[in-house]
């Protein structure tokens, strides 16, 4: 079954560089599932870097990271250990070795086409349903500043029950629902919203 926003995200039981991982034993948390194509590639080992060094970050918004690809453990391991000689850096983040490609084809994170999980990004919300997914090509890293603008906006919407306007930034303020009736949308002007259908709402 396609995976689509609002649902509630697939499960799956697996083996990581960080030992086995019920997914459902995550539920309550803030989860970010991240696929790369393959280990020991140029885009993915800069993406790899580039999110252990945004980690703490990550960890501070209560959000747990989780790689995968379909290579083995054994790639995963090598090629973290690469890492770690020629950059001085340990992946913190457990990694999914899929072998099977169940849960790349359950998250439709793989590419029947090239044999390779593609370069995607779920966040799932505490109740493990599916708030934002994205897929970058092959030749595009991932921008880690706008994803944790993204787990910001979504925690903003989960804490405050308001929308996020255009290149919202935390601090800034929310938007409120539009108005359900004639009368609702005249009390927004009596408030003085910027627009009956627009009201920002500092929270």
């Amino acid at each position: 079954m396609p995976v689509y926003l609002g649902m509630k995200a697939p499960e799956f039981t697996v083996n990581t560089t960080k030992g086995p991982l019920v997914f459902s034993s995550l539920k309550g948390k803030w989860v970010l599932l991240f696929s790369h194509p393959a280990d020991f590639t140029p885009v993915c080992t800069t993406e790899f870097l580039a999110f252990t060094e945004r980690y703490e970050d990550f960890k501070k918004l209560g959000v747990e990271l989780i790689g995968l690809s379909v290579d083995s453990i054994y790639s995963h391991i090598a090629w973290m250990r690469d890492i770690k000689e020629h950059y001085g850096v340990e992946i913190p983040f457990p990694v999914i070795a899929d072998i099977d490609k169940e849960v790349a084809k359950a998250y439709n994170l793989f590419d029947e086409k090239s044999g390779v999980t593609v370069r995607g990004v779920f966040i799932i919300d505490p109740n493990q349903g599916v708030r934002w997914m994205i897929y970058y090509p092959a030749e595009t890293g991932r921008n880690m500043d706008e994803i944790l603008r993204v787990v910001k906006a979504l925690q903003f919407n989960w804490d405050k029950k308001l929308a996020t306007p255009a290149i919202w930034k935390p601090g800034e303020a929310g938007i409120a629902g539009a108005p359900l009736t004639l009368e609702d949308s005249f009390q927004r002007d009596k408030e003085g919203s910027e627009r009956w259908y627009l009201k920002r709402v500092k929270a």
